[in-house]
């Protein structure tokens, strides 16, 4: 069994910047591609971003291209969500996600552990 905990969440102002972290265990962490999606109130969990095992293919949802980057690093077990530009419309519950797969998923149903949320507001 793979557990994940996020942090790094937090109010933050238009225009500003947060890195949320994921850690897991129970698993090797270069076994685990890696996602985050993010819950706004009444609306659905929606793709952010992934990562391969290796780090080496990242893909984002269009809405955080080019303001988030995800990374990862091998030796720490974590995963990591840069959000840079914050916009209010960012602000939901941030998961982590983990996926045992050789293809980086966009879909929820790839992913087969999840962590509890981390929450990000983005207020003035």
């Amino acid at each position: 069994q793979v557990q994940l905990v996020e942090s790094g969440g937090g109010l933050v102002q238009p225009g500003g910047s947060l890195r949320l972290s994921c850690t897991t265990s129970g698993r090797p962490f270069t076994d685990l591609g890696m996602g985050w999606f993010r819950q706004g109130p009444g609306s659905e969990r929606d793709f952010v971003a992934a990562i391969s095992k290796s780090g080496l293919t990242t893909t984002y949802a269009a809405l955080v291209k080019g303001r988030f980057t995800i990374s990862r690093d091998n030796i720490k077990n974590t995963v990591y969500l840069q959000m840079n530009s914050l916009d209010p419309e960012d602000s939901a519950t941030y998961y982590c996600a983990a996926q045992d797969a050789v293809v980086v998923g966009i879909e929820e149903k790839e992913y087969q552990y999840w962590g509890q949320g981390t929450q990000v507001t983005v207020s003035s």
